[in-house]
């Protein structure tokens, strides 16, 4: 067995001596020294994103940029990749996706935008996970064709803002912020820095994540920080939010054996790309599309204060196993613990009563319907 990374081994993200100065306790995360926690505990910091605004380091996560002659050329090289429909993707707007492996499975999910200006036409903004993001990057290099080129972006952090009142914080910085739509992108200025700004974000809050020059993550981090109205977070409450927003964790509630269609995730793949296929494992995705997976992801609520972990067996009551849990823990919004993992699609519906072994005791539990607390993402008022 190879020995865990010790603290010189692992990467440091641009704002790494910020989180040390404010007490955070520090532990390995794909590969980079992240805070889990600060001083005033995870609980505390769940409910100031849910209440107020919570900053949040991502810069261990990859950034990079697809570019080929035209918009068409690249959205098509990177459909051959995804069941996402990238060629109407409008200027200045992101999606959600996954690349899949031959048989459907899932290699990492992503996030992928559009610059605004017309001049960068051919240009596709992508992120993906720090644990996966050198093999992702590998696996999108080797399946493209010759005129569009994969760049990896080194020389910046990536900071998330979350909570109702985290775009009004932010906007004091960046007025321009406050304009943007859900699923939306584009360059502003924040007290006079170039950054790239995205209204979105993984804890069913509103939000924002801003691609911002490594050096000036600190000076950027510091500014939100001094408002009264934004906390840091570290990945502690980042994992309790992200399941209350019934949101899959890679590695845990989707992986290469996991197709988009069992992961619960079709919403990433729009009507043109369900119907045409000509993506990596269609055959079976179409094929789950039409007749149903034989198992699904579902959203779990226990009974009692005890919760369950990933792993954990999911069985019928007096029955047999049904199942897996993926992903478990108190959730301080619901005010009980949640769970999420993959049952026999037979057992799927909510309301279904199911039993979690944990430590040899059965707990009950119900499949409920996902989010366990409701999303709270900005839409734009009608005019």
């Amino acid at each position: 067995m190879a020995d865990a990374p010790t603290a010189g081994d692992l990467k440091k993200t641009p704002l790494h001596d910020l989180h040390v100065e404010l007490g955070a306790r520090m532990v390995p995360f794909a590969g980079y020294d992240m805070p889990v926690q600060y001083p005033t505990g995870i609980m505390t910091e769940h409910k100031a994103t849910r209440e107020s605004a919570g900053l949040f380091d991502v810069s261990h996560m990859g950034q990079a940029r697809l570019i080929g002659p035209d918009h068409e050329t690249t959205a098509k090289a990177l459909e051959a990749l995804t069941p996402s429909n990238f060629v109407e993707l409008g200027f200045g707007r992101q999606r959600y996706t996954v690349l899949l492996n031959a048989e459907g499975g899932i290699i990492d999910d992503l996030m992928v935008s559009r610059p605004i200006d017309p001049a960068q036409d051919g240009t596709l903004m992508l992120v993906v996970n720090a644990a996966c993001k050198d093999g992702d990057y590998a696996h999108i290099a080797a399946n493209l064709p010759d005129n569009v080129k994969l760049e990896i972006i080194e020389d910046r952090a990536l900071i998330a803002v979350q909570g109702p009142l985290a775009v009004e914080a932010v906007a004091a910085h960046a007025p321009a912020a406050a304009e943007l739509g859900f699923m939306s992108a584009a360059p502003m200025e924040f007290d006079g820095i170039a950054v790239h700004m995205a209204r979105a974000g993984y804890t069913g809050e509103d939000g924002v994540e801003m691609s911002v020059p490594a050096g000036a993550a600190e000076a950027i981090a510091r500014a939100l920080l001094a408002d009264d109205r934004v906390s840091p977070i570290g990945l502690g409450a980042r994992d309790s939010l992200r399941l209350e927003a019934g949101l899959c964790l890679y590695g845990h509630d989707i992986d290469q054996s996991t197709s988009p269609v069992e992961g619960n995730i079709t919403f990433c793949m729009q009507k043109r790309r369900r119907e045409e296929g000509g993506f990596p494992g269609a055959d079976r995705i179409q094929s789950e599309l039409k007749d149903g997976p034989g198992r699904i992801r579902i959203g779990l609520k226990l009974e009692g204060r005890a919760p369950a972990r990933e792993g954990a067996e999911i069985r019928l009551p007096e029955g047999g196993p049904v199942g897996t849990l993926t992903s478990g823990g108190f959730a301080p919004s619901v005010g009980s613990p949640i769970a999420m993992g993959y049952v026999a699609a037979a057992h799927a519906a909510p309301g279904t009563k199911l039993e979690l072994i944990v430590r040899g005791k059965a707990l009950p539990a119900e499949v409920v319907d996902m989010p366990f607390v409701p999303n709270r993402y900005y839409r734009k008022p009608k005019a």
